[in-house]
């Protein structure tokens, strides 16, 4: 019963979490420098972060090597991390540009499609991850946003849910090699 109990009230909890007003994309729409996809991901990116519970303890870090490249309006970031505990995983998202900064892309492990876009500074990308977890795939929600620093340098910020409960946070720090 009290499993239940605590069971209810954190899903109530969620929900009403998920009414708050947050950050809006349209907030960055001036923010300098402008932030163009095509033109970021294009070439060899380093990256490193790391993954934080809900209650803001550093479970895991790791660094990621991007490729990325463009042919016209599709995208490819091909994505080799390496975790603190030595395991290593590739993912690679297929981008497509869908005009006026909308994108669309998608990966082996992205459940559906992902979907996002940029404005000003700012890109904001949401999807689902099948997450292994304990010999079970847990599909997880994410709430991506990345924040253009400049030329160089991107900050990475992704809240990670399911069923609205939220798990954890994963930061970035993406440097484009010169």
């Amino acid at each position: 019963m009290n499993r239940r109990l605590w069971l209810s009230a954190a899903t109530a909890t969620a929900l009403g979490a998920t009414g708050c007003a947050g950050p809006s994309l349209n907030d960055y729409a001036q923010a300098l420098p402008a932030l163009d996809l095509k033109t970021y991901f294009n070439g060899v990116i380093d990256a490193w972060g790391v993954f934080t519970d809900r209650s803001g303890r550093v479970v895991k870090r790791f660094t990621v090597v991007m490729n990325c490249s463009w042919d016209g309006e599709q995208g490819v970031l091909d994505e080799d991390f390496v975790y603190s505990d030595g395991s290593t995983q590739k993912r690679i998202w297929k981008l497509q540009h869908l005009g006026d900064g909308n994108y669309s892309g998608s990966a082996d492990d992205v459940v559906g499609l992902a979907k996002g876009a940029s404005r000003g500074n700012a890109f904001r990308w949401g999807y689902t991850l099948a997450l292994p977890v304990d010999g079970r795939v847990w599909e997880v929600q994410f709430d991506d946003w990345m924040y253009l620093m400049n030329d160089r340098v991107m900050l990475n910020k992704a809240s990670m849910s399911k069923l609205g409960i939220f798990l954890g946070e994963v930061t970035l720090a993406f440097t484009k090699r010169a």
